[in-house]
């Protein structure tokens, strides 16, 4: 369940569950990756200022689902110019996740959908946040 806190101007109520980041925090041209969801494979994923403008996108490569970064938060070619997977050295435009050289040049970044309320980058509420399931008990047989 979502826990819901209220914006200090009283007007915005935020689902802190899909909360990423402080928009101010990413300074433009910037990554980071982030980790949002329960149990053993929650939702990996990255976001990237360009200029006005917040992208997010699961952080797996479409060549051989790896993620794109060695280190924590280290997505970006030397330069800064393009997403980078340290991997396989793909490239991938920060706009659109676009792979525009490497073993995967022609296809895409899995975009994901984010919006910024209060200030607050957050998923949006159409992307599904994994959730730990419940275990089966003992002894009961799966379907």
């Amino acid at each position: 369940m979502s826990s819901g806190v209220t914006d200090p101007s009283g007007s915005v109520a935020l689902d802190v569950e899909r909360v990423i980041c402080r928009a101010c925090d990413l300074e433009d041209g910037a990554a980071r990756g982030f980790t949002i969801g329960e149990g053993d494979w929650p939702l990996q994923g990255l976001i990237v200022r360009v200029r006005d403008q917040i992208r997010a996108y699961v952080n797996r490569c479409p060549h051989a689902g790896h993620p794109l970064n060695l280190r924590p938060h280290d997505f970006l070619s030397p330069d800064g110019t393009v997403l980078l997977c340290h991997s396989h050295g793909a490239l991938f435009e920060k706009q659109t996740g676009y792979c525009v050289a490497g073993p995967c040049a022609g296809r895409s970044l899995k975009a994901l959908a984010v919006v910024v309320v209060g200030g607050f980058v957050m998923l949006a509420a159409e992307v599904p946040i994994p959730v730990r399931s419940a275990a089966a008990p003992e002894g009961a047989q799966e379907s």
